[in-house]
């Protein structure tokens, strides 16, 4: 592509529908299950040719990464390594548009530095194979390959075996952030009781209800554990399900985002005015499920 052009990119919100704990490795990573998707609410990744590396945050939640170090910041991180692993000596300026919130459950750390990824995989012109990137997100975290990814996965490994997911409705969600750490080596540390067995989904579910009934056989067995770290999962969780015309509600990740799947956009309309009243200092957005994250590009 031409080196003066600047690539945009969307980094989207990564949705655990569920997250079974099925096992630990010897060093000590929890190995996972789990069915990994997107909603269509995005931070903005911007890519512009330049000497050297540098970054620029703004956007609405752009106060989150204040008094941060901007030379650990995962998005640099990953454009250093990716230099590294290609050979590149030239640099880019990275400009990203803050807008999920940070240690969410949703991936928004992991999702910008994948769109670096794959912004400077196209800024300067690369030719790596698909493993050799997916091997290098991993090395970055492990929400990060699926956001590499970018398409509805059964995820599995400590997050770096992904096998392509069954076509998913667009069903309307809610999402919900009410605001409070939840540390996920803390969630983590909490989690206890026997391990669960791996349930990938195969067949395509044709619509919301369908969705959510295959969903309530699974769970996520981070959910207790965060409840006993922060009080507002409890209360996120249970306002989502109180709401009418919701589907499946259940907590993304590690926390503390929760979601509700809902069968109608007017339904999910409600819920979102109804919850925004009684908590005007969460972070409340209507969104919808989307399969192929690389679809929202051309929004951001």
């Amino acid at each position: 592509m031409n080196q003066n052009t600047s690539v945009r990119l969307a980094a989207p919100a990564k949705i655990n529908l569920y997250l079974h704990i099925i096992g630990r490795r010897p060093d000590g990573y929890h190995r996972l299950d789990s069915l990994m998707a997107f909603a269509a609410v995005f931070d903005t990744v911007v890519v512009t040719p330049a000497d050297t590396l540098s970054l620029t945050v703004e956007g609405p939640r752009a106060d989150a990464l204040d008094g941060l170090d901007p030379e650990d910041n995962l998005m640099l991180r990953a454009a250093r390594a990716l230099a590294d692993v290609a050979g590149i000596e030239t640099g880019a300026h990275l400009t990203l548009i803050k807008r999920l919130p940070t240690a969410g459950g949703i991936g928004g750390g992991s999702a910008d530095a994948a769109a670096v990824l794959r912004g400077l995989y196209r800024l300067w012109n690369l030719d790596l194979d698909d493993g050799a990137m997916l091997d290098l997100a991993l090395t970055l975290g492990a929400d990060v390959p699926i956001c590499l990814y970018g398409r509805a996965a059964n995820v599995s490994g400590i997050g770096e075996v992904l096998t392509p997911a069954p076509a998913l409705p667009p069903v309307p969600m809610l999402l919900v952030n009410p605001g409070v750490p939840v540390p996920t080596k803390e969630v983590f540390g909490l989690r206890n009781g026997p391990y669960s067995g791996p349930a990938p989904l195969h067949d395509a579910p044709v619509n919301a209800l369908a969705l959510a009934n295959d969903l309530a056989g699974r769970r996520n067995d981070l959910e207790t554990a965060a409840r006993t770290v922060a009080d507002e999962v409890s209360e996120a969780l249970e306002r989502l399900t109180d709401q009418a015309g919701a589907l499946l509600t259940r907590m993304s990740g590690s926390g503390g985002t929760c979601f509700a799947l809902f069968g109608g956009e007017d339904e999910a309309e409600t819920a979102r005015q109804i919850i925004a009243e009684a908590r005007p200092d969460w972070w409340i957005e209507r969104t919808r499920l989307i399969t192929d994250a690389r679809a929202l590009d051309a929004e951001a």
